[in-house]
């Protein structure tokens, strides 16, 4: 396998450094906004659930065990923080996804020195809104017989066990195609072109989307994730996937 696992984590710490650069900040303003919206949202219909989950839970529990609450409690917040960060993610990627290609796209023209021709401005950005959910319903058809190839792999007993490993392989593989779709749609480049160019640099693009992944479930800092991972994978396009296309 070609690329660097580390060199690939640090595209995306690379991506957090620049997020609120100068010529950068107004396109990252707003997907923040609708993340902070969105998070607080969820994470106050996740707090009644969790609440009333908890009570009747612990209601069933016979009094010598009630210890075990100091274990459930912080196991059961954190679970809930990491679903509200990945689902409030998916839900900001889908409504926001013009302002990720213009930003994509401005980062790229920085990096590079020339223009990027296939957006000009917001209008044509919002114009791209129906490719880009076809885009998306693409991505998640591609995902789902992985998914449940991993989903089968962690009921069978014995193979379970590297179950873990699957799931943060294949969650670090859409992370990065998510990502790299962005610079890549914006030269008319077609999804399977976004397929074929992460597995020729397959450890970079698995250390980028698994670091976007950890920093995904951290409650707060997932609020930045998304402008970062849209920078830091428009450094993996310009540096490793460019010359390649």
């Amino acid at each position: 396998m070609n690329g660097n696992f580390v060199t690939g984590a640090g595209y995306f710490l690379s991506g957090l450094a620049m997020t609120f650069q100068p010529g950068l900040r107004r396109f990252v303003v707003i997907p923040l906004i609708a993340n902070v919206v969105l998070f607080s949202l969820m994470g106050w219909l996740l707090y009644e659930v969790i609440k009333d989950f908890y009570g009747a839970a612990m209601l069933t529990v016979p009094e010598w065990l009630q210890f075990l609450s100091w274990v459930i409690t912080p196991l059961l917040w954190l679970a809930g923080g990491l679903m509200t960060g990945y689902v409030s993610t998916l839900l900001v990627l889908m409504l926001t996804s013009p302002f990720h290609a213009l930003l994509a796209e401005k980062v790229e023209e920085s990096i590079t020195g020339e223009p990027v021709p296939e957006l000009e401005g917001i209008a044509a950005a919002l114009l791209e809104v129906p490719r880009a959910l076809f885009r998306e319903i693409r991505k998640f058809l591609y995902y789902v017989p992985m998914a449940l190839s991993v989903l089968i792999l962690t009921i069978i007993p014995g193979f379970n066990a590297f179950a873990p490993l699957g799931w943060f392989l294949l969650g670090a593989w859409m992370m990065s195609l998510q990502f790299v779709d962005y610079p890549m749609g914006n030269h008319g480049l077609q999804f399977r072109d976004v397929r074929d160019a992460c597995a020729e640099r397959r450890l970079s693009t698995i250390g980028f989307g698994g670091t976007i992944a950890v920093f995904t479930g951290i409650p707060l800092l997932n609020l930045v994730v998304i402008p970062a991972a849209v920078i830091g994978a428009t450094l993996l396009w310009c540096e490793e996937l460019r010359s390649q296309r």
